[in-house]
């Protein structure tokens, strides 16, 4: 049995990080993937980077990271409304002002995609890794997305399973056979700092790999999000992003 570990969406949440590499530590963990998204909406990118970049966590490039490693402008998006368009613009100009250099060197070197390989009942089993999808760290592929798309993505890539983030809602859907397309798995590992589900606990992935298939498990952990919650509000970051915390906690 292998033990696989996959967080995604820290957003600088360093509490919540925290918490998940504690859990992970406790578990019988052979390899941790992170699938990008380090930075913005909470204060502690520097110390989020610096950690990853200590415990030698192969890393993916989020768009989130892009924006910041290449300086590259905020593009307001059509399901915000006014206040958080207004908020991202300003939450993610505090870490671009704010990111030591040496970090945004490291955001910059952060690769599109990992490919992981293994054989399961004699057959070589492929697992994809991205941020958002298979063909951009910026698009948004939830549970319910069409279903030929997904058959498209799956058999384009020839991949078994693809995992992704993103969108910070976990989930795992089943792709059954079809004359046209083979079957398939697509994963989202959730959010570690900004889960986006009604309660909104550190969230991540782990795959539990074996000879005769591959099982996986959302972790869904509390974190002291009272302390993200005052940081973000004794910082410069818009206190939208410390609202967004508070909606289903008593502080």
């Amino acid at each position: 049995m292998k033990n696989i570990a996959i967080i995604s969406d820290i957003h600088g949440n360093l509490p919540a990080l925290k918490v998940v590499l504690e859990d992970i530590k406790q578990r019988n963990i052979d390899q941790i993937y992170c699938l990008g998204d380090l930075v913005d909406f909470a204060p502690w990118h520097n110390e989020v980077i610096e950690l990853i970049k200590a415990l030698e966590i192969p890393c993916l490039m989020g768009n989130h990271d892009e924006r910041i490693a290449f300086d590259h402008e905020v593009t307001p998006l059509p399901k915000h409304n006014p206040e958080e368009r207004a908020a991202r613009v300003n939450g993610i100009n505090y870490t671009k002002q704010t990111i030591k250099p040496e970090n945004k060197a490291f955001l910059k070197t952060l690769p599109e995609r990992f490919l992981l390989h293994f054989t399961i009942s004699g057959k070589e089993t492929k697992v994809l890794l991205v941020h958002g999808s298979t063909r951009s760290n910026d698009e948004y592929i939830y549970e319910n997305h069409n279903l030929e798309d997904v058959q498209s993505m799956l058999a384009q890539e020839k991949a078994d399973i693809i995992i992704m983030g993103h969108t910070h809602k976990p989930y795992v859907r089943h792709i059954e056979a079809t004359a046209e397309s083979p079957a398939g798995t697509l994963i989202n590992s959730g959010s570690v700092g900004r889960s986006r589900e009604e309660n909104p606990l550190a969230t991540y992935l782990i795959l539990h790999v074996s000879d005769e298939n591959i099982t996986p498990e959302i972790v869904k952990l509390q974190y002291p999000i009272n302390e993200v919650i005052s940081a973000i509000e004794e910082s410069e970051i818009p206190d939208f992003y410390a609202q967004f915390l508070k909606k289903n906690v008593s502080v």
